[in-house]
């Protein structure tokens, strides 16, 4: 199999993708209800989209393409409202997170259906341990060539979305210590990590063709990577964040991941190189291991830097793009972020405050569902 044309997008629209967790109302583990929500929201209003994910406890849902971060943020607004209308009807809740908090991988049922079933043959156990749940980003680019640059330019701010979006601590009942234990589980499948290094689309074909003769690969949805080219959609697709616990966060990252692409674009404040990749598995287990308090490793001058100033520095070097595409708000709330903690500090603050893990979890999807009004204007 050849490796698609790329098709050309207009640059920096964008689309969102959550993987969401379905929760019973009556003891919060995850409950195996995606077929039945999906045919409740068979005739939904609006341009979104929602699909099933590779166990029958998630589903995931798709925002139309955008441009801006008002229309994105009451987008996903709407379509929270009618999930958490959907989920009410059949007695579940729907939340937001990386992990759940004590689900069991063995207790997890593979959505029917052809792909999934292969994935699970394929993966063995590690198909159940998939049921994690993140918010993929997809940005428009012109051309492969383009997205092949961005992709690659972007490598050194993966550890920024990671300590951002992290809202996983707990797994299978335990403290993980980790912010975002959930990429400990995509890391685990063997074409995961990062992409090879060619900023010729005619070069990345060329790897991709020698991949499909090994008989490895059959599609670009093979690959796992941090950041991967989707041709058919004319974008690269940012997989490293966490599903946060409110689409407010998730809004606002994605237009942060705008607001960069523009930066990296017009400025060109460097030039990405294979050495670039010398520091990135260790920046980026900084990020999932201490989220904000982490640490990094500039690829270029080599100083090691925290990773909560980094991001601090970069969000004043964007202000301008910001506000060119009307995203200060997205700006301001992760400003605020820095601060105030990311999804798993707030998820352990309810840990410490003693309540037992299945009230955690309940907390948790009432946040999602029951977002404060303020958000949705």
């Amino acid at each position: 199999m050849s490796l698609a044309e790329f098709t050309t997008s207009e640059p920096l629209t964008l689309g969102v993708e959550l993987e969401l967790q379905l929760v019973s109302t009556h003891d919060f583990d995850l409950a195996p209800q995606a077929e039945d929500l999906l045919r409740v929201l068979k005739n939904h209003t609006g341009a979104w989209d929602v699909k099933p994910e590779i166990t029958r406890s998630m589903i995931e849902i798709g925002t139309s393409i955008q441009t801006e971060h008002g229309p994105l943020l009451a987008e996903l607004n709407d379509l929270r409202r009618q999930l958490s209308d959907g989920s009410r009807k059949l007695n579940i809740a729907i939340g937001g997170g990386g992990t759940h908090a004590y689900q069991h991988w063995s207790a997890q049922q593979i959505f029917p259906t052809e792909r999934f079933r292969y994935i699970s043959e394929l993966y063995g156990y590690l198909a159940k341990q998939f049921t994690v749940f993140g918010q993929h980003v997809h940005v428009g680019c012109e051309n492969g060539d383009t997205a092949l640059w961005l992709l690659h330019a972007l490598s050194r701010y993966v550890p920024h979305f990671i300590a951002l979006s992290a809202s996983s601590p707990f797994v299978q009942g335990q403290d993980t210590g980790f912010d975002s234990a959930r990429l400990n589980s995509v890391f685990a499948f063997p074409l995961s990590g990062r992409a090879p290094f060619a900023l010729t689309w005619d070069e990345f074909g060329r790897y991709f063709d020698k991949m499909t003769s090994t008989g490895v690969v059959q599609s670009m949805k093979d690959f796992y990577w941090d950041i991967r080219p989707k041709p058919e959609f004319g974008t690269i697709e940012l997989r490293v964040c966490d599903t946060p616990l409110t689409v407010a966060k998730a809004a606002a990252l994605a237009c942060y991941l705008q607001c960069l692409c523009r930066y990296l674009r017009e400025e060109k404040p460097f030039q990405p190189e294979e050495d670039d990749y010398l520091v990135y598995t260790f920046n980026r287990f900084q990020a999932c291991r201490f989220g904000l308090d982490g640490e990094i490793v500039d690829p270029k001058t080599k100083e090691r830097h925290k990773l909560r100033d980094d991001i601090l520095r970069t969000l004043a070097r964007i202000d301008e793009h910001a506000l060119d595409l009307r995203a200060l708000d997205a700006s301001n709330l992760l400003r605020d972020s820095l601060f105030a903690g990311n999804d798993a500090h707030a998820l352990r603050e309810q840990r410490r405050q003693g309540l037992p893990l299945p009230a955690v979890v309940e907390w948790a999807t009432e946040r999602w569902m029951n977002e404060a009004r303020k958000d949705e204007t």
